[in-house]
């Protein structure tokens, strides 16, 4: 093996190079924050405009999924079909994020009320079963009270299947068996009673 005199100098060199060419300034490029004005550009905007015919990245989905609101008022309806599907999907979700409070009827008697927090109301009052739909969705949205928002964990899909949910907890609270459907009272009883 033979080693070459001078041959370090040139390697260190090559070293040194590729280690200033990956220093921390590379992170530091200068940038502009989104909607920051922009001397550059004729209108005055670092934001550019969308290049016409552009299709969105997500699909466009109704306002009203996404803010439980409607020209500024909160929506007296659920924006979406309540089906089976959204209404055992509003249990599931319910059962996870609501009825350790709420207690699983909804009567605010949940486990974490039997272990000395303070009690949330009730969905059965008269005051909550006159509530719009929206409002469920806002409280579940943006909290209210002793209750966080659970925006950032529960999508607003899901927190309108619990709004459903809830609906049918209240619905049967009140519910008789006149209000059973004849073809279900015959799966429950054997006759329609």
């Amino acid at each position: 093996m033979v080693r070459q005199k001078g041959c370090a100098l040139p390697l260190m060199l090559f070293f040194l190079t590729c280690a200033e060419g990956c220093s921390p300034n590379m992170s530091q490029q200068p940038r502009y924050k989104p909607l920051a004005p922009s001397a550059f550009f004729e209108d005055g905007s670092s934001a550019r405009p969308p290049v016409p015919g552009t299709v969105a990245h997500m699909p466009l989905i109704d306002p009203r999924i996404l803010t439980g609101r409607a020209d500024g008022e909160t929506i007296q309806r659920i924006p979406l079909p309540v089906t089976r599907e959204l209404l055992e999907r509003g249990r599931a979700r319910f059962d996870i994020f609501c009825s350790p409070c709420h207690g699983r009827t909804g009567d605010g008697q949940g486990m974490v009320v039997k272990r000395g927090f303070r009690q949330p109301p009730s969905y059965h009052t008269q005051r909550l079963r006159q509530v719009p739909d929206g409002h469920f969705f806002a409280v579940m949205t943006d909290g209210f009270g002793e209750m966080a928002g659970y925006a950032d964990r529960v999508p607003p899909h899901d927190r309108w299947a619990i709004t459903a949910y809830i609906r049918a907890l209240q619905y049967s609270r009140a519910a008789t068996l006149d209000d059973v459907p004849p073809a279900q009272r015959r799966q429950m009883f054997g006759s329609e009673r």
